[in-house]
């Protein structure tokens, strides 16, 4: 489901940090919101606090229950553009593959897939960065040409995530591409994207072939899923920032409110006025809506 739900045991309570007096029940199901917080200049936003967030679940505002950040393990999906035009930017990816990985920490999970007009897994998830390096080194042994479904890619990602169980591990898809990409329908993908709890994140890259589409292929889903949309000449140097900014989000969670199973619940998220005030023109990135439990 959209939401992740969480019996909330020990794993919850090493979530919250230890001056924190709240009470927890195991019955409790908890919304999931990952949020990126990013300065006006671009720079990842350390240091919050549960104080220091707010947010609003159909317009009424939540009380969070617990926040956590880079201590938090993560699953990660790299998805790889490998039409015609973007060989040159995947051997840049692939040489900064072994800098990138090291950004990631023990406990992290990383799968590797790639698509033109089809979608294949090269890498399923692994703990052992090494191997992630080398799968994103392996990519470019692949034959590169055809189109590129991105909406059809990303949306399998998601729902491949939908087929894992439930975790304790934040969820996020790493999109390199030069977005000229196939239409899809969005909010197919973006519902799957909400039941799948995951966010996206793209980095869009140069390309000598067509103009990317007006208002882009990939980011209206990495908006609407609480993800962030790059573009880069430079994709290696670009690579390995996502990755650290991937790492960096935050993770805020509160009880899920009473409402109709099945149904779509709006989430905004904002910061206190102390925090805004300190970062008066941060930008916050967080998923829109998740779906009620059936």
């Amino acid at each position: 489901m959209a939401r992740r739900v969480l019996a909330l045991g020990l794993f919850v309570a090493c979530l919250i940090p230890a001056q924190e007096d709240v009470a927890f029940r195991s019955d409790v199901s908890m919304v999931h919101v990952d949020t990126e917080v990013l300065s006006k200049d671009g720079r990842i936003v350390r240091g919050l606090s549960q104080k220091d967030f707010r947010v609003f679940d159909e317009g009424r505002e939540q009380k969070l229950v617990s926040i956590s950040s880079e201590d938090q393990p993560l699953d990660l999906i790299l998805l790889f553009d490998v039409s015609a035009s973007m060989r040159p930017n995947i051997q840049k990816v692939a040489e900064a593959a072994r800098h990138a990985a090291a950004q990631l920490r023990k406990g992290d999970r990383v799968a590797i897939m790639c698509f033109n007009l089809t979608i294949t897994v090269s890498t399923p998830f692994v703990e052992d960065m090494d191997a992630v390096a080398s799968g994103v080194e392996g990519v470019l042994r692949l034959r590169f040409g055809g189109g590129t479904a991105i909406r059809g890619a990303v949306n399998a990602a998601a729902r491949r995530f939908i087929g894992e169980a439930k975790s304790g591990r934040r969820r996020a898809i790493l999109v390199i591409t030069d977005d000229v990409g196939m239409p899809a329908n969005e909010m197919t993908v973006v519902r799957n994207l909400w039941e799948a709890d995951a966010a996206v994140s793209a980095l869009i890259v140069a390309s000598k072939g067509p103009k990317p589409v007006k208002n882009g292929t990939v980011g209206p889903l990495a908006e609407k899923s609480g993800g962030d949309t790059v573009k880069s000449g430079d994709p290696g140097a670009a690579f390995i920032a996502m990755i650290q900014r991937i790492r960096s989000r935050y993770s805020l969670y509160y009880s899920t409110p009473e409402g109709q199973p099945g149904t779509f619940h709006s989430i905004r998220v904002e910061l206190g006025p102390e925090a805004r005030a300190q970062n008066p023109a941060a930008k916050l990135s967080a998923r829109r809506s998740y779906q009620l439990s059936r």
